[in-house]
């Protein structure tokens, strides 16, 4: 792990940080991921683009954007869809994970979708 990395996880709760292992370790079963820590948030990419944010860390929770071409309203998942600003291309599709539980079969399409899709870096 990083050093940015680490200042992401420092002082988070255990439940927190088994959160987003369990995510990480989720991803990999799906292909090779790196891990991009930023300024304000966490990128996951494929080699190519990346395709999910870990935008918050919170108390209890993860918080997960993302990035797709379109949006894929018929889900029981995303708390939220939205289109970036002067981007007609980006919706960020929010998905807030409580439990390890809460990558189902459902979510895994979705991350499949999203380190599959083509799209830009």
């Amino acid at each position: 792990m990083s050093k940015e990395l680490d200042d992401f996880l420092s002082g988070k709760s255990e439940h927190t940080q088994m959160l987003f292992d369990h995510f990480i370790q989720t991803y990999k079963t799906i292909g090779k991921i790196e891990i991009l820590p930023a300024k304000t948030m966490i990128g996951i990419g494929n080699g190519h683009k990346r395709v999910a944010y870990i935008t918050q860390l919170g108390k209890n929770f993860i918080h997960v954007v993302f990035p797709f071409k379109q949006p894929y309203n018929d889900n029981l998942c995303f708390q939220k869809i939205a289109q970036v600003p002067d981007d007609n291309k980006q919706f960020n599709h929010h998905f807030r994970m409580l439990l390890s539980e809460d990558i189902n079969a459902e979510v895994m399409d979705f991350m499949k979708l999203a380190y599959t899709e083509e799209g830009k870096k």
